[in-house]
């Protein structure tokens, strides 16, 4: 991820926080949080010269991807916490 993907996807991350700090993704409809995100979307897309479709399919990208990267440093740090070592035999 580029400088300027971690910034854009750190100013839809913080502008999330402020408008929806208690949302579960999981549970919320994409087109209920598509809503609460249109103004930070139509921003960058105005800002980026691009359509807010395409903004927030970058945005998906972006935090998908990093998603990805916190999940895979999540298992290497903790890998040797949730193995069960062969216990002894008595």
């Amino acid at each position: 991820m580029t400088n300027e993907d971690r910034e854009f996807l750190d100013t839809i991350m913080e502008y999330a926080d402020k408008v929806m700090p208690d949302i579960d993704p999981q549970k919320v409809r994409i087109s209920e949080q598509i809503e609460k995100l249109r103004p930070i979307l139509q921003e960058l897309a105005m800002k980026h010269k691009m359509k807010v479709e395409d903004v927030f399919i970058k945005y998906m990208d972006l935090a998908t991807e990093h998603a990805v990267k916190y999940n895979n440093e999540m298992n290497d740090a903790f890998k040797d916490t949730f193995t069960n070592p062969e216990m002894p035999r008595e």
